[in-house]
């Protein structure tokens, strides 16, 4: 497609900054949306075109659409990643329904970056696969109506794109992990210095940050007829115990671990259901099945769109991580 212009918004957080990174490192222009601080390293590429944009204000869809240039593509990357109902209603879906305001009738090709969470595992059993085909979670009215808010959040907003994306995608990524975020909220549980691992089998639906930067650019220059919808994950998938291992031996914690079997936590769930309320989310069935239920992802469709693999083994991409953390 040549030097089509890549623009991201959330281009200063952790995963916008890696597709700024890989879109550079093709050589492609970038136009990165950032809210808040000017990262360090965008100083001096020519390349990077950075708008200091707040997408829920109430001139920024007129202002987006003033620095879209005719070819561009688009990776929305913006998004609150809390469950607080206040700001993924702002950060999420007011920040989303700006975007295409100003997207619709630009004829650039947009990628939403979306999640995992969309999947309704209440439906599925422990050792199934989870792929593209399995269902969602039922489209609520707003995002705390859902499981929790977040997932609600990326589900609404999936949803404000399905009728209108002829030509883009919809990547749906893992737990997020790499270089300063190499933990992740589906292992357990802290309970002071002790941490809690909610079942050893099962694989973690994992995604690096530089893969899903790769597959993102990728698609932001690969045409598809309708919304492309593809999961994101690692081809080296471990289970719960070789990710605890592998974090042990390259950063040294958790030092104090005990391994529950997920069916036990299942039944003591089931059994404080009448309070579960009052309890933290890993006590309610729903949000437990949702980030511990041992599953099977397989990433078979996004090997097919966008051929590859990746760089080295889940240990080897680990202990890099702590590399260029020292």
């Amino acid at each position: 497609m040549g030097q089509m212009t890549i623009a991201i918004t959330g281009a200063g957080g952790f995963l916008g900054r890696a597709c700024v990174a890989e879109a550079r490192r093709r050589g492609l222009p970038v136009l990165a949306l950032y809210r808040n601080s000017l990262p360090a390293d965008w100083a001096g590429d020519v390349g990077i075109t950075p708008l200091q944009l707040d997408l829920t204000a109430p001139d920024a869809a007129d202002r987006l659409r003033a620095a879209l240039s005719a070819d561009c593509a688009i990776i929305h990357a913006a998004a609150h990643l809390g469950d607080d109902p206040a700001s993924v209603a702002r950060d999420t879906l007011s920040a989303t329904r700006t975007l295409r305001e100003a997207w619709r009738g630009s004829g650039a090709r947009l990628v939403l970056i979306s999640s995992l969470a969309v999947y309704d595992t209440d439906s599925l059993s422990p050792g199934d696969a989870l792929d593209e085909s399995s269902p969602l979670i039922p489209l609520p009215d707003t995002p705390e109506q859902a499981r929790d808010a977040y997932a609600g959040s990326k589900r609404l907003q999936e949803a404000l794109f399905l009728d209108d994306l002829q030509d883009g995608w919809i990547l749906r990524p893992g737990a997020l992990w790499g270089p300063g975020r190499t933990w992740h909220a589906l292992q357990g549980f802290w309970a002071s210095k002790l941490f809690v691992t909610i079942g050893s089998k099962g694989e973690l639906p994992l995604a690096h940050v530089d893969l899903c930067a790769q597959i993102a650019i990728e698609a932001a220059r690969t045409p598809t007829t309708g919304p492309g919808i593809v999961n994101v994950f690692d081809d080296d998938r471990p289970t719960r115990a070789r990710f605890l291992r592998a974090h042990r031996r390259c950063f040294g914690w958790p030092r104090l671990n005990v391994t529950v079997p997920y069916g036990a936590w299942l039944a003591l769930a089931r059994l404080l259901k009448p309070i579960s309320g009052n309890l933290p989310g890993l006590f309610r069935e729903n949000i437990l099945r949702a980030r511990l239920m041992p599953l099977r992802f397989p990433n078979t469709r996004m090997r097919s769109a966008f051929p590859g693999e990746d760089t080295d083994t889940f240990e080897g991409l680990m202990a890099r991580a702590a590399e260029e953390r020292a």
